[in-house]
């Protein structure tokens, strides 16, 4: 057995498969297509299930791949261990109704003896304890010692998760030795020591399950196979653990270097360093997959990941944002098996970057506010709601949260953290629900019946028979007037939303009956349904009706699609190709579009972007759009949706010059379009703005709405010369002089207001009273607000005595305020601004605290600052020494 690196294991896998008539298919991305079961791929076999369930048919019926996976459920557990991590590949031998055991068994032990050259003394076998086919196979086909075949019971060798294909599994172990064994006379296969390592599981998939232990034999059994690369890895290596495996640890020796410390000279540097190097594989993968991080879903894993790794590099006295820089050894290490990373780099390491400035700018904040909490505990545990607020507030992800306590003996009340998470949610979805998500309840009900045919790319009018009317998430046999519901058609030229382009909208009619058509929706089967309100008479299952779109709105739609194409051609020339769609929306109103790309865009930037469309537009281009096998298609170059699953046949739509170069625009795009760009008439940005990191959005209008904007902004210019008595000309000079008074009239007003705080602490400062060996003085003020209790703080610093302890109370309608400022003098005999501040503030029911000098608190109840003001004198002493 020789020494073999991480990316040659993966070579030698995938072409010892290819060599017995598999079809090796790239990594599929970590986003899941079609699959709401899954926040991210977490095994081999993820993507491939509807090819397991017959719903999809496979590329061909045996199939190799490497699969990129996440798992997340074990974080907390990431560094501690050298065995735990979130990223790890998964190699992976597939048949789908083809081979089975016979062929499956003798390739595992083939590939493991005559390519990786195991010794076959240190090999052993599990099986499922009645699987004597298994068996026999094993110990009389490949020559496996019986001795060394152990039989173990369900939950170790069979393979099941609920209803559905299930069967027996085989495992292979490897023995690293005694000296990583137990002691136990009993230690063997299964025993929970480090001796016997698993690392290809070979399953059978050979029963349909009906849940009640009734097992059915499928007629065309599969094999699902399963084999860590990293796991694996480490046999061949030699070596401990997944952070000593030769790509990994390159990766963990860039940390090293950036924070002067190597990995196995100290316990505690040697859990951050392993963090890091799982958590910023996990981080380039899932941004390079198109994963940007946010506060919901896959893209929240991406930033407790990046956060905590940030977190962890603090603890190594790094500073400052690096892991972009690490970034570039995840690239260089994997470049070969995933060229896309190499091709994204410029991207990936800038979405990591700024992920990391914006979380350094509230990193500190984040620990003073945690260690204020911590200092104010009775008790060892964190409340759900400070937890909560240091999400909130400071991003702290609940995790790094419980990362950051554990170290000091301290646990959070979890259960509350989790009903204010679940409150926000729920607030947010009530904020987000409209009509059409309220008709969603009737999505099953649609699932039920067959797809209709869609006519709207030819034709926006046809005959149609109804054949079902929903109403109230339940089938019914007639809609009257008045009624809402959704009719399903045969045939239908209303385009239904998908793809970011809106559903159309119009009339279903006939000589007795209207229905208003406001939206259409598509379930996830297929079915075309049309929703809107019974308008005229009665409509009834069966009836024949003339479906008519609704012509306006859908040509305001097209010519809004074609400039998104239009758009992110123009971006990518301007920006870079960098530039990838990362959403978009559009309808009769505008068009809103979504990118990748690091930082705001310029005016100049702006302009550019929205003349190229313009002159595309006035070039009077055509749209080519034509069906084509996938491969042909990219072959033209055809830019896809980043992670979206496309079928063999796609519609591609191609943007052309008129001299047959290069054309200007060429993506795979199923919406409807305008044949000609001169039909856009004109093209105008509205907005551009940031909606996450590394993803900027544009809104743009086009045709009539670009002069219903022009007019908008003329009706405004109008309306404020009139107001400011001027004319449209003149208008721009007239603002300027009035924002340069109205910055003289601040400063002065600024000015006063230094005056009349330094006057206020002037009167403090003449009432100082000892206190020990202190002299102290309080006072509130109404109509003061932060700001101003702030610039008082800062004037007693200047002027105040240096053994004075002086507290001012800041009252704005319902805001309480505290500044409490310590001179030298004082603070060298005990007294600290932030603890005096902090419990001045509790007594109104707020917080707060900071430096023993000077510190800000909040309360909210005014009421009782007089009590607290009372207090204040017996709460400085109490510090004093």
């Amino acid at each position: 057995m020789q020494w073999t690196g991480l990316n040659e294991l993966r070579e030698k896998y995938l072409s010892f498969f290819e060599s017995k008539g598999h079809l090796r298919l790239p990594s599929f991305s970590l986003i899941p297509q079609n699959d709401k079961s899954l926040l991210l791929i977490n095994a081999g076999m993820a993507p491939m299930k509807k090819y397991f369930t017959g719903e999809l048919t496979p590329p061909s019926k045996r199939v190799t791949t490497c699969q990129k996976c996440i798992r997340t459920p074990d974080i907390e557990r990431v560094g501690k261990t050298s065995r735990h991590g979130t990223y790890f590949e998964m190699l992976g031998n597939f048949s789908f109704g083809d081979y089975f055991k016979r062929d499956a068994i003798p390739w595992a032990w083939e590939f493991c003896t005559k390519v990786l050259l195991m010794p076959t003394q240190r090999l052993w076998v599990s099986i499922y304890e009645n699987d004597d086919e298994a068996f026999d196979i094993w110990a009389k086909v490949v020559g496996v010692h019986p001795e060394r075949i152990v039989r173990m019971g369900k939950e170790d060798n069979f393979w099941e998760h609920g209803t559905g294909p299930c069967g027996p599994c085989s495992e292979i172990y490897f023995d690293r030795g005694e000296k990583y064994g137990c002691g136990s006379q009993n230690c063997g296969v299964g025993c929970e020591c480090d001796r016997y390592v698993e690392f290809w599981n070979i399953v059978f998939t050979q029963f349909d399950s009906d849940g009640n232990g009734n097992y059915t034999p499928l007629e065309h059994p599969n094999i699902d196979t399963g084999m860590g690369l990293e796991r694996l890895a480490c046999i061949m290596q030699g070596v401990d653990s997944l952070f000593e495996v030769d790509t990994v640890q390159n990766i963990m020796k860039h940390i090293g270097q950036i924070a002067g410390v190597k990995y196995g000279n100290d316990k505690k540097a040697d859990v951050s360093l392993r963090v890091i190097t799982d958590h910023v594989r996990s981080i380039t993968f899932m941004i390079g997959d198109g994963v940007m991080p946010s506060n919901e879903g896959r893209g929240y894993v991406v930033r407790r990941l990046l956060r905590r790794a940030a977190r962890h590099g603090r603890l190594l006295s790094i500073n400052r944002p690096f892991l972009f820089e690490v970034c570039e050894s995840v690239i260089r290490e994997n470049a070969n098996a995933y060229p896309e990373l190499k091709e994204k780099k410029e991207f990936i390491e800038k979405i990591i970057k700024v992920e990391e400035q914006s979380f350094e700018k509230t990193i500190d904040s984040g620990l003073t506010m945690l260690d204020e909490m911590i200092a104010s505990l009775d008790g060892t545990v964190l409340s759900g709601q400070d937890a909560f607020k240091l999400y909130d507030t400071y991003g702290f992800p609940l995790d790094l949260t419980c990362d950051i306590l554990e170290e000091k003996g301290i646990s959070i009340d979890e259960d509350g953290f989790n009903r204010l998470m679940a409150e926000q949610r729920a607030r947010a979805r009530a904020a987000r629900k409209n009509d059409k998500d309220a008709w969603k309840g009737s999505a099953g009900v649609a699932e039920q019946l067959m797809p209709g045919r869609f006519t709207g790319y030819q034709s926006l009018c046809t005959k149609a028979k109804v054949i079902a009317l929903i109403r109230k998430e339940e089938l019914t046999e007639s809609l009257t007037k008045g009624e809402k519901a959704a009719v399903v058609l045969d045939v239908t030229p209303f385009y239904a939303e998908s793809g970011g382009q809106a559903g159309d909208g119009g009339i279903i009619h006939s000589d007795d009956a209207t229905f208003e058509v406001t939206d259409t929706v598509k379930s996830e089967n297929g079915v075309f349904i049309h929703i809107g309100t019974m308008t005229k008479g009665e409509l009834c299952v069966g009836d024949v009706v003339t479906a008519d779109v609704d012509k306006r709105r859908r040509f305001a739609t097209m010519r809004n699609h074609t400039a998104a194409h239009l758009l992110q051609a123009a971006l990518r020339r301007v920006l870079g190709n960098h530039v990838e769609q990362a959403g978009q929306l559009v309808d009769a109103n505008r068009m809103r579009f979504d990118f990748s790309h690091f930082s705001a865009l310029t005016a100049d930037e702006l302009s550019q972007v929205e003349a190229l469309v313009n002159t595309w537009i006035f070039e009077s281009l055509t749209a080519d759009i034509r069906e084509m096998p996938i491969n042909e298609a990219k072959k033209l170059g055809a830019i896809a949706l980043f992670g979206e699953k496309y079928d063999d046949i796609v519609r591609v739509v191609s943007i052309n010059k008129s001299d047959g170069k290069q054309p200007i625009s060429v993506e795979l795009c199923g919406g409807t379009h305008v044949d000609n760009t001169s039909k856009l008439g004109l093209f105008c940005i509205l907005h551009d703005s940031s909606i996450a990191a590394g993803v900027r959005r544009i809104e743009a209008v086009t045709g009539e709405n670009v002069l219903h904007t022009i007019n908008g902004y003329r009706r405004l210019l109008e309306e404020s010369a009139q107001t400011l008595k001027t004319g449209i000309d003149e208008l721009p000079s007239r603002v300027s002089g009035i924002a340069a008074e109205l910055k003289d009239a601040r400063r002065e007003i600024d000015m006063l207001k230094l005056k009349i705080s330094a006057d206020k602490v002037s009167r403090l400062i003449s009432n100082l009273s000892p206190v020990g060996n202190v002299r102290v003085a309080s006072s509130a003020f109404k109509g003061v607000d932060g700001g101003g209790v702030r610039s008082m703080c800062d004037s007693c610093r200047d002027n105040a005595p240096s053994d004075a302890v002086i507290l001012i109370a800041g009252i704005d309608k319902d805001k309480v305020t505290f500044g409490c400022y310590c001179g030298k003098d004082a603070v060298a005999a005990g007294a600290h601004a932030g603890n005096i501040v902090r419990e001045v503030a509790q007594m109104c029911g707020g917080n707060g605290g900071g430096r023993p000098d000077m510190a800000m608190a909040g309360g909210k109840n005014a009421e009782k600052v007089s009590f607290a003001l009372d207090a204040f004198a017996g709460i400085v002493e109490q510090y004093l020494k």
